[in-house]
Formats: structure tokens, sequence, C-alpha cells
């Protein structure tokens, strides 16, 4: 399938810049994935389209302070380093700038005074796109030393820090680890998820760590030659057991984000494999997953997504189309472009049912 299937026009300006000062400020764009019907209405009207028994899966997976700024020891050149993932042993996946100055050997240094740096990188191995492979050297405790010496990895669109780091936190964000926020759930304040538990929806947590191969652009002329990078992920045993009453029950399964959809379908994958287990039934599992979710690839498990509002020819738009098929997408796209909703990471929501 060719990926200029997935192109649209998106004027600049709709990409929003910052976040809203209240979480649920944010517009809804509502699209019935069956009739292909769209309505329009605030983020606080979500609770218009749920149901009791419904169950809200959340990626309660919290974004790392993953950038850093530093200097090359032996010219003063000014290097960043973004931390994507973590190998063990102090060694890390990183995207790296001016990664093209940053060849194995270099050493970068952050923080403290001229020749002693707080922290230390050895890259080790190079990548493509800017992908190297660092260990840090240090005295102390990495995770505190990150955190005084990180900023939050925001988009390369906001061109400034936010004042309060926690608004690209969700409000349920626990589990240190990604270089991304999952973005639908920002729209969240426990308030309002206490408002959807108190009508009878019901809330469970899913871990995938998020990296930059999530929002990294398709650069093969086909959908089916392009690979993701894998990311880790965590369905935990309470989160299995509701999901398999909820579908015992008549429930929707109702995934907050792709990252969310891409977890539970990934477990429902894994799940099928289990002689053991019986049809239609979800086991816990954690590790790896690289899946790919386009038109053509079924939904086994996720019944409705809450997203926000994706770039053309983005995996996130393969992803969202794979549930409520292209031409929907497309057309609801080209209508929220018509009515300015915000797109991205601090974007407005989409509701898909």
């Amino acid at each position: 399938m060719n990926v200029d299937l997935f192109d649209f026009e998106l004027p600049e300006a709709l990409i929003a810049q910052t976040p809203l000062r209240e979480r649920t400020g944010s517009r809804l764009l509502a699209l019935n994935k069956r009739t292909g019907e769209i309505g329009h209405c605030r983020f606080e009207e979500l609770a218009d389209f749920l149901r009791p028994g419904d169950l809200l899966v959340v990626n309660d997976t919290r974004v790392i302070p993953a950038r850093l700024f530093g200097t090359k020891p032996d010219t003063g050149a000014k290097a960043e380093l973004l931390l994507l993932k973590s190998l063990g042993e102090d060694r890390w996946e990183t995207l790296a700038k001016p990664a093209k100055r940053l060849k194995t050997g270099t050493e970068v240094h952050f923080g403290g005074a001229p020749g002693q740096p707080l922290l230390r990188a050895v890259v080790e191995e190079e990548g493509e796109m800017g992908a190297r492979t660092v260990r840090f050297l240090y005295e102390g405790i990495f995770n505190e030393l990150l955190d005084r010496l990180g900023e939050m990895p925001l988009p390369p669109y906001i061109k400034e820090q936010l004042e309060d780091r926690e608004r690209y936190q969700t409000v349920y964000a626990k589990h240190e680890g990604s270089a991304a926020a999952p973005t639908a759930g920002l729209h969240f304040t426990r308030e309002y998820l206490d408002k959807l538990q108190e009508m009878g929806v019901r809330l469970a947590s899913v871990t995938l760590h998020v990296g930059l191969g999530t929002f990294r652009p398709v650069s093969a002329d086909t959908i089916e030659g392009h690979e993701m990078h894998a990311e880790f992920y965590q369905v935990p045993e309470d989160t299995a057991a509701l999901i398999n009453e909820t579908r015992a029950a008549g429930g929707r399964i109702v995934a907050v984000g792709t990252t969310s959809a891409r977890t539970l379908e990934t477990a429902a994958r894994i799940s099928r494999q289990d002689p053991e287990l019986p049809e239609g039934k979800i086991k816990a599992s954690s590790g790896w997953t690289d899946i790919f979710i386009y038109p053509g690839v079924p939904m086994l498990l996720v019944d409705a997504l809450l997203t926000n509002f994706h770039l053309p020819k983005s995996t996130l738009v393969m992803l969202v189309s794979a549930l409520a098929g292209r031409e929907n997408i497309l057309r609801a796209y080209k209508e929220a472009v018509e009515r300015e909703y915000r797109f991205f990471s601090f974007g407005d929501a989409m509701f898909i049912y």
C-alpha cells in the first residue's frame, strides 16, 4: 500500500504550539467508524459517548527529562543527546545532534565545571538517522543527575520549555521510561476520570515506554516497507483480568491513545499463541513490541479509541485508519482542518467509536 494514500493538506498554523491552560479545554471530534458520521463538541462531552461497563485503558508511562545538552571537551562544541532506550549497564540508545560530529569514541560532557563534568557520555556505536549508542560515566545516582541536568523532550516545534514539567505528563503517569508523552491522555484531569468512573466506566492501565520510533516519518515508498522501532510494554495481571471481564459482559475496550492501542493489540496477538488460553481471553504479558498497525491489519481487541490528530503520512494516522477506515479518517481530518482543530501533541482530541 502506497504511503501517499495517507497524505493530506495540513496548514502549519494548525500544529498546536503550546498546551491549553486547562487540560479539558480541548475540542473533540467524534467519528462513528461504522457509519462515518462526524460530530463536534468539547472534550468534556466525551462522557456522552461512553457507556457503563466500558473499560478505559490508559498508558501510565512517565516521561523522563531525556534531552541532555552538553559540550565536546576537545573543541567546546555543543552537542545534544535525546535518550530513547536504556540498554542496561549505563548504556543508552540515543538520538544525537549534530550526529556527524559524534563519531565512535567521542565524549560529551554535561554539567559541572570545565574538566569536571557531572556526567560524561562516550559514543560506542553509530546508527542511522542520528542514532548513537552511548555509555554514561558518573558518580552518584543516574536518575538524580538526569533530573538535574535533563530537559523534557518536547516536540521540535515547541520552542520554549514548559514552566511546569507536569504539563507534559498525564495525571496517571507512574512508570518512568518514555521519551515522549502519550499525548491523548494529557486531556484528562483526576476529577474527570473520577466522573467517568462514577458513571460506571472502569479504568485500567498498561505501560508502553514511548520512543521516537512511534513518531518517525515513514521513509519507505510502501507501508509494508516501513519498520517500527521496538518499545517496551507491559500488560499487568489486573488489567488482563479487567479486559476479560469487560469482554465477557459485553462492554467495550476503549484505548486512550495509539500507544495503549498498540499495547493491547500486542497482548491480543501473544495471547492467541497460547494454546492453553481459552479463545478470546487475554493474558498478562511484557516485553518489546514493534507492532505496526495499518489498514489490512485487524484490530483484535480495541473497540474504540481516544486519540489526538496526527501528521500526514505518519504511522499514527495509518493506525487510526486501520480502526475507522482510510476514507473515514481522511474525510474527518479534512473537516478538522476546515474547522481549524489543533493538531499533534498539544492539540485537540478525536474519539473513534
